[in-house]
């Protein structure tokens, strides 16, 4: 490549500040000021996968090691003993092995993580077996994740050694306690940074999307479109999607989670795509639909309009105070009356809505949580009522209808599937929306789209 096409070639975003160390401390800080003082957090980190044989598929972290420590290799161990004198914050971490290492990478080792990721205290895993115990001895409830199979046979093994030492004053462990609400109660609410590389993840995203739209054209295949998509965000510093893509044409757009994307796409049909890029771990998560030829029928522009209407109105209605469930009920009532408008649905708005009629049509949720997952964590009701939005959530908005090819179904709306998905930040005053560069109105996707 010349020096002349490199030039030619966009440049990629810049890259926001990622986590400080000092903001993984306070996270830890606010769990275990949370936890009695005779307590302790063992948590394992994600592990290596088996793709085939030898080989293995790309390492991501387990999301709620990554938020407290950041520490991005495998095989690892964290634990938190809240009041310990030699450090609060102990990590277990993979040997230094030169040999393994010329075949993998550099692994940072026990003085790697205290120097670069602020751990009080780490040793390598050769070291675990002995101090464990020795660690973890004298506390009385340990959190861990109670649903992780190998994190529960580890703890069972430290509290059986432990009670085999009893008659030398050994304590062991007599309460296991679920880690994960309260890690997942932390992660709720995001602080400046995290919406800082959400807002990046989104407009990564977004460019992919702004990609996939102009380089739509009948005669391509689905997986071409995943191919541009995916291209943008390793293009930009993401690892890759944050989730499967999914790029449905035709009537594969009725299918929600649609992701063989091996079909081609055909003149008169719309593609739907929902796909969403990885940085930093923090997912984006965007869907639009649009004309493979660049111009909407007029079926699907009134079936568009209607989802359309109700997105932007369930956007415009995300502020604090206001609930998830406030805003479905929105959405579920705007497109039950287009739905009525359209001759899709029959009598009075009400006794549809009631009857749920319309879930023939539009079968989800409106929203979702967005962070480190891309469905991801957090309560959706507090004592047992719709959880009140506050500053530092960060949602998706994607309502979508989606209508079979049934004989009772006007032949020109029959396998239209459309869905629009923004990320919206709630804000002190309102909302940020993170995914606003890609265009959703008709005219704006149509001038887009003009070869």
């Amino acid at each position: 490549m010349s020096s002349r096409d490199t030039m030619l070639l966009p440049p990629a975003l810049p890259r926001p500040a990622p986590i400080g160390l000092a903001e993984y401390r306070r996270r830890r800080d606010t769990l275990m000021a949370s936890l009695a003082p005779d307590s302790a957090v063992l948590l394992p980190s994600a592990d290596l996968v088996t793709r085939s044989r030898d080989s293995e598929f790309a390492f991501r972290q387990n999301s709620d090691f990554h938020y407290l420590c950041g520490f991005p290799e495998p095989d690892a161990l964290l634990l938190l003993l809240p009041g310990r004198e030699a450090g609060e914050c102990v990590l277990f971490c993979q040997d230094k092995d030169a040999t393994l290492e010329a075949w993998t990478g550099i692994r940072l080792g026990a003085a790697g993580a205290e120097a670069e990721f602020g751990i009080d205290q780490a040793f390598e895993n050769a070291e675990r077996e002995p101090r464990l115990a020795e660690l973890l001895d004298g506390r009385e409830t340990l959190y861990l994740p109670l649903d992780d199979a190998e994190a529960m046979a580890l703890a069972e093994s430290v509290r059986g050694e432990l009670q085999g030492r009893r008659r030398q004053g050994a304590v062991a462990p007599s309460r296991f306690s679920d880690v994960a609400a309260l890690i997942h109660e932390q992660r709720l609410i995001k602080s400046e940074s995290e919406i800082a590389l959400l807002r990046h993840a989104g407009e990564i995203s977004a460019r992919a999307h702004l990609r996939a739209m102009r380089t739509a054209a009948p005669g391509l295949h689905e997986y071409q479109l995943q191919a541009e998509l995916e291209h943008e965000f390793v293009w930009h510093g993401a690892s890759g999607p944050a989730y499967a893509s999914i790029v449905g044409g035709g009537d594969n757009a009725c299918v929600l989670h649609y992701i063989s994307n091996r079909a081609a796409l055909r003149d008169g049909e719309l593609v739907l795509i929902d796909a969403g890029a990885e940085f930093d771990l923090y997912a984006g998560d965007i869907t639009r639909t649009f004309p493979v030829s660049g111009r909407f029928s007029a079926a699907q522009r009134a079936l568009y309009e209607v989802v359309l209407a109700a997105q932007e109105r369930a956007v415009a209605a995300v502020a604090p105070g206001v609930t998830l469930k406030a805003i479905h009920d929105g959405v579920v009532r705007d497109l039950t009356q287009g739905l009525l408008s359209l001759g899709l649905l029959e009598g009075e708005l009400d006794d549809n809505i009631d009857s749920e009629a319309y879930r023939r049509f539009y079968l989800h949720s409106t929203s979702h949580w967005l962070g480190l997952d891309v469905h991801d964590v957090g309560d959706y009701r507090l004592d047992g009522e719709p959880r009140p939005l506050v500053p530092g959530m960060v949602l998706t908005v994607e309502p979508g209808l989606y209508i079979p090819d049934a004989d009772d179904i006007p032949a020109d709306f029959r396998g239209i599937g459309i869905r629009i998905e923004d990320d919206v930040a709630v804000t002190p005053s309102g909302h940020e929306v993170l995914t606003a560069a890609v265009p959703k109105r008709v005219a704006d996707i149509e001038a887009l789209m003009v070869k």
